[in-house]
């Protein structure tokens, strides 16, 4: 077997339960319940509590317990405030609670709520034409969340490869990148290299392959040796909860050219990556010329967390084409609540507002500014491996054989005022809303100085 591709086979061995504690450790720590009662008032205590007693325990949060949002801010329940450099995962790119999009939810919903997809509305109409003119995509299948949105386009990549490249019956395969994140079906579990993801959820999906990221030579090897029953390649433009992983300058080019050459359909996940975070409209738009007279980016693209500014569950597939998107047909795919009246004018108006309050340009612009104060960071303290970013995306690695790990530093930068996560032990991805000012980054970069200042 080639060391390039990481089979199915390969990456499902037994896991030593040391490596699993291990990888565990960045959604559970020994100091959990100490952390928890030094945070201490009783509204905080009795959030905590009642989620913990009546809620499942699939989540390890940072000990803070929020009640308002406004703008790049939130508050929690003794009125504290603090910088959110998390954005909800990059759902509230528009900042909290943007005053048109609640407006536009409320109105909404006093008219229509829900039709299901039995019956026509008079908004899903309106918002595919808006989501096509948009991204210049001329199909949209709406959807709710962001790993519908993906499972979304592999069916359909799926589906194309039977009907359109002619792959013989249920041989279809789907190949995607290490270290990819799309969700926790058992679709997104089958496609993980991450242990906590997978472990203990098999029998896994067959035919989903795994390649490295960013490892032109290892994709056109397993698209050689599969010619003839790959449908798609799905990966992120840059990889989110991998640690904001960056791939070199020409590998989503050479993705393009590898799956003309072996008529495959390229996938981007830019759930996370999308909608102004990495300083472009979509992170594809970096490399790629995608307009009304031209589009040469991916065949199929998975939108969702800020499509609606993170009021509402709103998510979408766009095709590249009228023949890919036209695999589907009545009863093939569906969702109760994809394409409602709330949804749609929702997300119009999330879309409406990333553009003409030049978020987009915010992100870029203050995302350079950012990114160069981390460098001086880096160069600043030793705990700070490297940094990276695009756009307001940014991810800060602490170095190895430290007395603290990521969840320490993102412990300190809670006292100080404002809230990160870290994914995997040694990174803090720092993603503030697109909305905040050139003021408010200088004055995060000193709380985080000031938090490195104080570490050990």
């Amino acid at each position: 077997m080639s060391r390039l591709l990481l089979s199915n086979a390969y990456k499902r061995k037994p896991i030593p339960s040391f490596k699993l504690h291990h990888a565990a450790k960045r959604f559970a720590s020994k100091g959990t319940s100490q952390d928890l009662e030094s945070s201490g008032s009783p509204a905080f205590q009795r959030a905590v509590e009642l989620e913990k007693k009546f809620g499942a325990n699939n989540y390890h949060p940072i000990p803070v317990v929020l009640s308002r949002g406004e703008g790049a801010y939130v508050w929690d329940v003794d009125g504290r405030r603090y910088f959110d450099f998390l954005s909800a995962y990059s759902a509230v790119n528009q900042g909290h609670c943007h005053p048109k999009i609640v407006q536009t939810l409320q109105e909404q919903s006093k008219t229509l709520t829900l039709t299901s997809r039995a019956f026509y509305n008079d908004t899903l109409g309106e918002y595919c034409q808006f989501v096509a003119d948009y991204f210049n995509y001329p199909r949209v299948l709406p959807m709710n969340t962001g790993v519908e949105a993906c499972y979304s386009t592999l069916k359909i990549a799926r589906k194309w490869g039977y009907e359109v490249k002619g792959i013989p019956e249920n041989q279809g395969r789907l190949v995607f990148a290490a270290n990819n994140f799309w969700g926790r079906s058992f679709g997104a579990v089958s496609s993980s290299t991450d242990p906590v993801a997978y472990n203990n959820f098999g029998p896994f999906l067959p035919n989903m392959d795994i390649v490295p990221y960013d490892d032109v030579q290892a994709l056109e090897q397993h698209f050689a040796a599969h010619a003839d029953t790959i449908a798609a390649y799905m990966c992120e433009p840059i990889q989110g909860e991998a640690g904001v992983i960056i791939p070199s300058e020409t590998y989503l080019q050479r993705v393009r050219q590898l799956c003309d050459k072996y008529n495959v359909l390229w996938i981007a996940d830019e759930v996370q990556t999308g909608l102004g975070r990495t300083g472009q409209r979509l992170c594809v738009d970096w490399q790629f010329e995608i307009n009304g007279q031209k589009n040469n980016g991916p065949d199929l693209i998975s939108l969702g967390k800020a499509l609606s500014g993170g009021v509402y569950p709103v998510s979408a597939a766009l095709a590249r084409t009228d023949e890919i998107m036209d695999v589907l047909t009545p009863g093939t795919h569906g969702s109760t609540y994809g394409g409602n009246p709330i949804a749609c004018k929702v997300a119009m108006t999330a879309l409406t507002v990333l553009k003409e309050e030049g978020m987009i340009e915010n992100s870029r612009v203050l995302g350079e500014l950012l990114l160069q104060e981390l460098q001086k960071l880096a160069q600043e303290f030793e705990l700070i491996e490297c940094v990276r970013g695009k756009g307001l995306f940014c991810a800060m690695q602490i170095a190895p054989n430290h007395q603290v790990d990521a969840w320490n530093v993102c412990m300190k930068l809670r006292q100080n005022g404002l809230l990160a996560k870290p994914t995997h032990d040694d990174i803090i991805r720092l993603s503030p809303p697109l909305v905040i000012t050139e003021q408010q980054i200088y004055e995060c970069v000193e709380i985080l100085r000031n938090t490195l200042k104080s570490l050990p």
